[in-house]
């Protein structure tokens, strides 16, 4: 997607491009479970942002959860345009994050589980891009609802980085923060990959795990 068309910086605030004061049209119910994207989410639903590269591929590991995902949606986080679409997303002006949102019932999948599939599903250590992909919308990032899913993402980023320090892998460049606002993307970008199954996927991993509750796994 967008191969090598940006330097991986971040603009400045005052360097944003200007956006738009509404939001962008996006679809109104998931392709594949038929649930709402925006809600309303029944009660004991989260929601947690996520940023791990290219957000086609990152969607599609989440919605194929086996349980405890009531929906997913991609959309730009971690920037300063408002309501961006996704041609300025990808000039790197915007200084947005290609995300997923989840939301997801912790009764059935706890918060840790969650991470777990974040950090194992794509390679943390890269900075402003992920494999092939290189631009600041790829970054890799953790974008939280509340202190403790701030201090759960801090937990879990630092049981990985041990682990892949051992495994003499770089520094994780994750970073965690409150989520300030979630753009949802256009509605040809929601479940990409289920309505085009051959389509551009774009996640890798490093191959560490960390089961929850047990250590760092060999």
């Amino acid at each position: 997607m967008f191969l090598f068309r940006k330097r991986p910086v971040m603009p400045s605030p005052a360097d944003a491009l200007p956006g738009r004061p509404n939001p962008i049209p996006t679809a109104e119910t998931h392709f594949v479970n038929g649930n709402p994207l925006k809600g309303p989410y029944p009660a004991g639903i989260e929601t947690i942002v996520l940023g791990l590269g290219c957000f086609w591929g990152a969607e599609r590991r989440f919605w194929q959860l086996p349980r405890g995902v009531f929906v997913t949606a991609v959309g730009y986080a971690g920037g300063y345009t408002p309501n961006p679409t996704y041609e300025e997303v990808c000039t790197g002006q915007t200084g947005h994050n290609e995300v997923v949102l989840v939301a997801y019932d912790p009764a059935m999948l706890p918060l840790d589980a969650l991470l777990r599939t974040f950090f194992e599903s794509h390679n943390p250590t890269q900075g402003m891009r992920q494999g092939n992909d290189i631009g600041t919308q790829y970054r890799s990032g953790i974008y939280t609802n509340g202190p403790e899913q701030e201090a759960a993402a801090k937990a879990m980023r630092a049981a990985y980085a041990g682990a892949l320090r051992a495994r003499d892998f770089p520094d994780i460049t994750t970073e965690i923060v409150p989520l300030k606002t979630f753009s949802f993307a256009e509605g040809y970008h929601q479940q990409y990959l289920a309505k085009n199954p051959a389509g551009y996927c774009g996640l890798g991993g490093t191959g560490v795990a960390c089961p929850v509750g047990t250590g760092i796994a060999a």
